[in-house]
């Protein structure tokens, strides 16, 4: 009977340390740990927290990325508030004094640097800033680029073969393309303000007259100006017209994924390649959770998926190119010579103009 009574000790025993054990490895026990420099153990902490992102991002990549992002820090909760650029910032602006987001995400270049004049973002030098080309980032590490949007040459390509459609800007101005064009409203759109901006620049930013002519005569070959990309997308499509100016990345998606008879004409002379960047919001309440979805969001493997599956064009130049999808590898981004600053001082007033001067008057 003793011998039976210590037998049975011992098998609690044995199965309590099992039971401990186990507990101690789940997910609810103690974090696992590391060595310091020092060669002491010390516990990891993962990130926690909370995490708001305003964003002018389309939902199926906010949906995409944010989702890639909480796989690896599924401690993290993300609220993310979807509106038009300009209204991001303008709510930035509005929230100055009381910051309610962390992270700004998506903007035109010359917004990013509206924000920094206006002490808006927050500095930070990412572990990427040396991957990132001098003319795609502030100087003090206010904002980066993170993807390249340049715009294109858009045709209906069940009406035209490539080499039918206008080749370069100038071309849109023949006779025979009169009332084959169809443009997205362009007051609304950051895409079609940089277009008119740069052709206003290129014909000489302190002569402007001479780019609003270039426009009168656009504008005489507009059949329609479309009010949102999706009534543009369907025009197009119903052959109502042939020929748009548009960004690359959409064209891309709406071809390869709707199934859309969209192709594009890279113009000859180069495009304006729009910035599209990310910054910090300045005295944000989640700076460090800020921070890792900055660094997340420029991480070559992310940047490469974004590629592959959105057709973004990252800023980063030290990216593996064999690992890039083909579309990517097979273009040449020819760049038109802007002065962004200029074009940020002066968009407003020339977009102004062509509204109340040149718009369906020609």
């Amino acid at each position: 009977m003793f011998k039976k009574k210590n037998l049975l000790v011992f098998l609690i025993a044995v199965l309590m340390l099992f039971v401990s054990a186990c507990s101690s490895s789940s997910s609810g026990g103690e974090k696992p740990a590391k060595e310091n420099d020092d060669g002491k153990k010390e516990e990891t902490v993962e990130p926690s927290g909370n995490l708001v992102i305003y964003t002018a991002r389309d939902q199926t990549i906010v949906d995409k990325v944010v989702g890639m992002f909480n796989e690896k820090y599924p401690d993290v909760q993300v609220d993310v508030l979807t509106m038009g650029a300009q209204q991001v910032l303008e709510r930035v602006r509005g929230e100055k004094a009381n910051p309610q987001s962390d992270f700004w995400w998506g903007g035109t270049q010359s917004a990013f640097m509206t924000a920094a004049n206006e002490d808006l973002l927050e500095p930070f030098k990412p572990s990427f800033d040396a991957s990132i080309l001098p003319e795609h980032k502030d100087p003090k590490g206010l904002w980066y680029g993170e993807m390249l949007l340049p715009e294109v040459i858009m045709y209906n390509s069940d009406m035209l073969k490539k080499n039918e459609a206008p080749q370069d800007w100038d071309d849109l101005l023949d006779s025979k393309w009169k009332d084959q064009i169809i443009i997205r409203g362009v007051l609304a759109s950051g895409t079609m303000r940089t277009i008119y901006s740069s052709i206003i620049h290129e014909q000489g930013a302190d002569t402007p007259e001479k780019g609003y002519e270039w426009l009168k005569k656009l504008d005489a070959n507009t059949k329609e100006y479309a009010q949102d990309p999706t009534n543009l997308y369907l025009k197009l499509a119903r052959q109502e017209g042939s020929i748009s100016l548009w960004n690359l990345q959409d064209i891309l998606i709406q071809k390869n994924q709707l199934n859309q008879p969209f192709d594009f004409v890279y113009p000859e002379s180069g495009a304006p390649i729009l910035v599209d960047a990310v910054g910090l919001v300045k005295d944000a309440k989640n700076l460090e959770n800020a921070k890792l979805f900055y660094e997340f969001l420029f991480d070559p493997e992310t940047r490469t998926t974004l590629a592959k599956d959105l057709y973004q064009i990252p800023t980063r130049t030290d990216i593996d190119k064999s690992t890039m999808p083909d579309w990517y590898k097979e273009l040449d981004l020819k760049s038109l010579d802007l002065d962004w600053g200029v074009m940020a001082e002066k968009e407003a007033e020339w977009m102004q103009y062509w509204d109340e001067n040149i718009k369906g008057k020609n």
